[in-house]
Order: structure tokens, then C-alpha cells, then sequence
């Protein structure tokens, strides 16, 4: 480690416990789950007639009617900042241009209407509302009915060492399948970054390889790919059937690929990581913000596309690097795929098919997810190098 080492920020990462309330626990945190949320959807379309004021007018509008309705003062708080921040996170959709261009028909939908809550949508709790014995593993915890005490809780052991020694701020309840978790935020400290890494990594992100790095390691998407087929074919039989058991299977499987998918990313990210740390090196990812709006495919190859989980394992990765004190910069990812990483030539004629990089101009042959990777490492020492520099203050 350089002495240029400076510590990073913690790192907020989420533990979900799942709750084994009794019988009428269980019922109690239904009924309150069901209460908070028409209660929501009562305050959105207050907040949507009224123009969505800032909280504290919004509060003015609202708290009277939410203690009437059963709900405890800070509940009543949450119940009012879990709908303003509902809106919020709707505006910077819009802003984005995640819910399509002005004038379209998905985000005329979203702005013609109050933002409604489903009846098992998460509640947040504070230390007011929910205390924690994480060495029994119970929770109290506040419901319309009263106060439930001593309601045990499962997770994993790292899980459980996690939430004792680093949990913060809020917890959100929900209910899945008839099922309860406790969602718990912990602020993780992260390890000082070294401001003077050793190289990059260069990672070239992609459907057919999930993940190619410029050491040589490759992700190959054949198995994810052939599950996502699976999944999408055995949805199809049973939505044709329509018979209640098919019904009954289909939600069942229903997040069985979303958890596959995810527990592939995190191998991914872990992989490249731990070779980052173990070799002093940086990491260097794609920025591919808004690749879905700006790529045209044929229609069969869409769904793909749409199915991509960039996004998470970029996440992965960079919450991984944060916890291990790993640099991580995020480059431009233009001609990446069309650029010769040995002689530097341009060409689009370069890429002689999906796996096949040729060169034109030197003749150099690889890989073409191995040769990008290269040209992104190199992209990221750039990166890195110029905000280091821009860091420096200026003589007088």
C-alpha cells in the first residue's frame, strides 16, 4: 500500500433476515402491512391532486387523518416519507428517460395518475419502531395491533455478524409469498484505495461471455443463456395451460431466475475482484448507461438483450472493489470492440464476426471480447491517471 492511501467511504450493503412470527404474529404484521399501504395510496393521491408538495406540507395535508387511521406517529412519519420519496424516485425516471420520451404512451401512463402501493409493499422502520437482540435473534417490532416482542428471526452466520456489528439507519419489512423479512441496511467500512495501482483490468462486459478480462479470464453466458431459455419456454407451457396448478407453479418459479442470474454475477464479480487485490491492480468497466435506447436489434434477438443483467454485475463488482480497497474507474466504451489493442487502427471491418477480432492494418488475430478488454484496461489507466492529476492543487 502507497502512502497516497485514502480511506473510501463505508459501504452501504443490505441483510434479509426472514421473520418465524406465530400464527397471530403473523397476522398482525398482514393486517399492518395492508393498513400502511392503503394509507399510502391514500397520501399519493393527496400528494398527486395537490401537486406532490415537499414533505412538510405534504405532512400538514396528511398526519391528522394517519393517526386516525391507526398508524403510531412515526409510522405515520414513514408512511408520508416512503410516498414522497415514491415520487421522487418517479421524477428521476423521467428525467432519465426510463419511462420512454415525452409524449409516449408508457410515461403519459405514469404522470395521469397517483403512484400506488400493492398491499405487500415494503415498510420502512426506524430504531423508534423495530429494536433489535441480534444474540437471541429477535426483533420488537411495531404493528397496528400493538407492540410484537421477542419474534425470532433466521439468517446466516455471516449475515447475523453483519447486522450486529454494522447495521444502520432503517429497516424495511415486506412480505413475499406469504413469507416475512426484515431488510436491514449496514454501513460496511471499506479498505483505503490505493491511489497508485500496479495496472488495470480491463473488463469487457457481454451476452455471449458475461464477463472477459485483459488476464485472460472468461465468463462464458452459454449456461446463463440456456437457463433464461428454459425459464422463458417452461412460462410459456404453463401460461397456455391457464389451469389453476400451472397458476400455482408459475408463481412458485417466479424469482427462480432472478436469483440464478444473480448468484452467477456474484461469482463473477468475485473472481475479477479477487485477482484485482491479489495483483495490486485496478479494474476498469464499461459505461453502459442507456445502451438498450441507443442499440437496434432484429426482434428475436430483444428479448436478449432486455435480459441482460450488466447493470447488477457492474454493481457487484463495484461494491466488491469498495469493500476490498480495489481502485474501479468506468470508461467509454466507443470503438472498444472496432479498435486493434496491438496498432490501435480503427475499423469496423476489423470484427470479423462475434468471436473473431482481425486487424486490417497489422494483421494481429484474438479474440474479440479479449481484444476489447484490453483496449477498455488501457482506456482505464487513462482515466484513472487524468483524475489523479486533477486531484493535485495548482502551484502559485
Amino acid at each position: 500500500m502507497s502512502e497516497a492511501a485514502v480511506t473510501v467511504p463505508a459501504v452501504k450493503l443490505v441483510v434479509q433476515l426472514k421473520l418465524l412470527p406465530d400464527a397471530d404474529a403473523a397476522s398482525a404484521l398482514r393486517s399492518t402491512l395492508r393498513t400502511v399501504n392503503e394509507a399510502a395510496n391514500w397520501v399519493s393521491a393527496v400528494a398527486f391532486e395537490r401537486g406532490v408538495p415537499r414533505e412538510y406540507e405534504l405532512r400538514k395535508h396528511t398526519y391528522a387523518e394517519l393517526k386516525a387511521r391507526g398508524l403510531g406517529a412515526q409510522a405515520a412519519q414513514q408512511t408520508i416519507k416512503k410516498v414522497r420519496d415514491a415520487y421522487t424516485a418517479l421524477k428521476a425516471n423521467i428525467r432519465a428517460g426510463n419511462l420512454g420520451r415525452p409524449g409516449s404512451g408508457r410515461r403519459r401512463r405514469a404522470e395521469s395518475k397517483p403512484v400506488t402501493f400493492r398491499a405487500q409493499a415494503a415498510q420502512p422502520y426506524d430504531d423508534r419502531c423495530l429494536s433489535w437482540q441480534p444474540d437471541r435473534q429477535t426483533v420488537s417490532i411495531w404493528t397496528t395491533g400493538g407492540r410484537l416482542k421477542n419474534v425470532r428471526f433466521a439468517c446466516s452466520a455471516d449475515a447475523l455478524t453483519m447486522l450486529r456489528d454494522h447495521r444502520r439507519g432503517e429497516s424495511d419489512l415486506i412480505e413475499r409469498d406469504g413469507v416475512f423479512y426484515l431488510i436491514a441496511t449496514c454501513d460496511v467500512p471499506g479498505k483505503p484505495v490505493d491511489e497508485d495501482p500496479a495496472s488495470f483490468i480491463g473488463v469487457d462486459l457481454g451476452i455471449a461471455n458475461i464477463a472477459t478480462t485483459s488476464t485472460g479470464y472468461r465468463a462464458a453466458g452459454r449456461g446463463l443463456n440456456r437457463h433464461r431459455r428454459r425459464q422463458r419456454d417452461l412460462r410459456r407451457k404453463l401460461q397456455a395451460k391457464g389451469t389453476r396448478s400451472a397458476k400455482r407453479l408459475l408463481k412458485k418459479r417466479s424469482r427462480k431466475e432472478a436469483r440464478h442470474t444473480a448468484n452467477v454475477n456474484h461469482i463473477v464479480s468475485k473472481t475479477i475482484v479477487t485477482t484485482a487485490e491479489r495483483t495490486g491492480a485496478g479494474i476498469a468497466l464499461e459505461d453502459l448507461t442507456g445502451i438498450r435506447g441507443r442499440v437496434r436489434l432484429r426482434k428475436d434477438q430483444r428479448q436478449q438483450l432486455h435480459s441482460w443483467s450488466f447493470h447488477q454485475l457492474a454493481a457487484f463488482v463495484e461494491y466488491k472493489a469498495k469493500r476490498a480497497g480495489v481502485p474501479l474507474v468506468y470508461v467509454d466504451p466507443a470503438y472498444t470492440s472496432q479498435e486493434c489493442s496491438a496498432c490501435h487502427h480503427i475499423d469496423r471491418k476489423n470484427r470479423a464476426d462475434q468471436a473473431t477480432f482481425a486487424c486490417r492494418a497489422c494483421g494481429v488475430m484474438l479474440h474479440a471480447d479479449h481484444n476489447a478488454s484490453h483496449n477498455i484496461a488501457r482506456k482505464g489507466e487513462a482515466v484513472w491517471t487524468a483524475g489523479r492529476e486533477s486531484r493535485v492543487p495548482a502551484t502559485r
